[in-house]
C-alpha cells in the first residue's frame, strides 16, 4: 500500500479551484498573501449538517484567525449549485468557499477518505473531512483527515495551537517518514 500522507515540514501539493464568489482559488497565491499560516478546511459538502454547523463556526472566528496572520479557505468535492447552496444555506459571510475538488485529488494527493452516498440528499461520491495548517513556503505545519463526519478539532482548539506555535515558533511535528531501526523496540 502506497502511503499518501503529507508530512509535516514537507510540501503539500499545487491546488487550484474554483470559488463561490467567481474568482478562482490558488494555493501558491493564497500561501503568498499569507502571514503566518493558510488553512484549507476540507468539507464534506453541502449535504452534512456537521459541515455546516463547522463552517458556521469558523465564519464567525475569521477575524481572529487573520488577526494571527491566518487565512482560510473552505473545500468540497461540490458542484458549483451546491457550493453557491451551501454559501447561501448556512450563511456564511466571511469564510472563503471553493467547489469541484476532483476526488482523485482528494485521494491521491491530500490523503483524504472519500465515501459513497448512503442518503438521498449526499452526492453519489465525497471526500471526508480534513484540515491543513500550511507556512508560507508551502510546507505543512499540521493535519487532521477523518474517515467520518464526527469529532473535529475543536474550533478554539485550533486558535489556541496557532497561538502556542507562532508565539514559541514551534515546529510542524510528525516529521518522521520511516522510523529508524535502533528506535524499534523487539
Amino acid at each position: 500500500m502506497n502511503d499518501k500522507r503529507i508530512f509535516p515540514r514537507t510540501a503539500v501539493p499545487q491546488l487550484q479551484l474554483p470559488m463561490t464568489d467567481g474568482s478562482r482559488f490558488d494555493l501558491r497565491k493564497a500561501l503568498d498573501e499569507t502571514e503566518n499560516f493558510h488553512i484549507l478546511l476540507f468539507y464534506r459538502g453541502w449535504h452534512c449538517p456537521v459541515c455546516q454547523q463547522q463552517l458556521k463556526a469558523w465564519d464567525k472566528k475569521m477575524d481572529e484567525f487573520e488577526s494571527l496572520g491566518v487565512s482560510v479557505t473552505a473545500v468540497s468535492s461540490d458542484t458549483e449549485e451546491r457550493g453557491r447552496q451551501t454559501v447561501e444555506d448556512w450563511g456564511l459571510e466571511h469564510i472563503p468557499v471553493a467547489y469541484g475538488l476532483p476526488l482523485d485529488i482528494a485521494k491521491e494527493a491530500w490523503g483524504l477518505y472519500v465515501s459513497k452516498a448512503i442518503k438521498d440528499k449526499e452526492a453519489d461520491y465525497f471526500s471526508e473531512p480534513g484540515l491543513f495548517i500550511i507556512r508560507p513556503n508551502g510546507m505543512l505545519f499540521a493535519s487532521n483527515i477523518q474517515t467520518m463526519p464526527f469529532a473535529r478539532p475543536p474550533l478554539d482548539e485550533v486558535l489556541n495551537a496557532i497561538r502556542f506555535a507562532l508565539k514559541n515558533d514551534y515546529p510542524g511535528r510528525g516529521e518522521v517518514s520511516e522510523v529508524p531501526a535502533s528506535a524499534l523496540k523487539e
